[in-house]
């Protein structure tokens, strides 16, 4: 009987990873990562590794955790399609369906940021909770909610990097969002950050600027906790959020946000706010959604 593999994909505003497991004995038969060029580029590599890398099995199942914004409803004609985005050459792409039809294996997809979610609440830092919501900071701010397992969803997936932020009296910088004078994403991404701080600095050089960035990403902390009430928020990315000093002072600044209003004791306590516990949880989270088709088709069989 042959081999029965699934596949996790994940896509960043930097780099592409992808990686094959068997589903019984769960070794991973390959694992590889590229830059993020063009959509076009990105489907002809990730196809040709996804079928050299299951030449000795049968892939049953592939999962997708995509920045976005993207359409996530697989009930949709246009399943996967990216929305308006500033990543060059995306906008109207849609690599799900350009990697469907090279490998000729239905492929689910999900916000970077639900799949990251969805695998720290099972395997990292937010294990054995009923709600874990994750933040990246990084090229760009995103959010996602794991309820139980499951991402949350409506007519797209969560864009909470946009939401937007009260500015400090005297922070004149322009946002780099093309899209949003005052949103989370255009005032303290990381090149929001590197813009304050410039390319040879960070935020330990300038505690002025990483006290604004707590106080932001703290609005921001505020606002899902009022938005979704999740046990626990977990910050991950290669940007400041990998950093105890900030977590913690965002955790401060969320406080205060919220003005002892009577959401719960979970964010008034302590470690509350927690950095990633993964290191790449996105391509983790397209692994158990992969995983979790793979297992549901199998009990459907007759």
């Amino acid at each position: 009987m042959s081999k029965r593999l699934f596949a996790g994909i994940e896509t960043g505003g930097t780099k592409l990873l992808a990686r094959i497991s068997e589903i019984e004995s769960g070794v991973v038969l390959g694992e590889e990562r590229w830059p993020t060029t063009s959509p076009d580029a990105a489907a002809n590599s990730i196809s040709s590794f996804l079928k050299s890398a299951s030449a000795s099995g049968d892939l049953v199942a592939i999962a997708m955790a995509a920045f976005g914004p993207l359409i996530v409803d697989p009930a949709s004609s246009e399943y996967g399609r990216m929305l308006e985005t500033p990543k060059p050459g995306w906008t109207g792409s849609n690599l799900r369906s350009a990697l469907e039809q090279q490998v000729e294996i239905p492929i689910a997809v999900d916000s970077d940021v639900n799949a990251a979610a969805i695998a720290e609440q099972a395997i990292g830092a937010g294990k054995q909770l009923p709600s874990v919501a994750y933040v990246t900071v990084g090229t760009g701010i995103g959010a996602g909610l794991a309820l139980a397992g499951k991402s949350l969803k409506g007519a797209l997936h969560p864009e909470a990097g946009h939401l937007p932020i009260v500015r400090r009296p005297g922070d004149d910088m322009p946002s780099v969002c093309p899209f949003h004078a005052s949103c989370a994403e255009g005032l303290v991404s990381g090149p929001a950050l590197r813009k304050r701080l410039g390319e040879d600095r960070d935020l330990a050089d300038d505690p002025q600027i990483m006290d604004l960035a707590a106080d932001y990403l703290g609005q921001l902390a505020a606002t899902l906790v009022l938005a979704w009430t999740p046990h626990r928020i977990v910050w991950g990315g290669g940007g400041i959020s990998s950093s105890l000093t900030i977590i913690s002072a965002i955790e401060q600044k969320m406080c205060e946000a919220l003005g002892g209003y009577g959401v719960g004791d979970a964010a008034k306590q302590p470690g509350f706010c927690v950095a990633a516990s993964l290191k790449n949880a996105g391509l983790e989270g397209a692994m158990l959604i992969a995983r979790n088709l793979a297992e549901s088709a199998t009990k459907k069989a007759p």
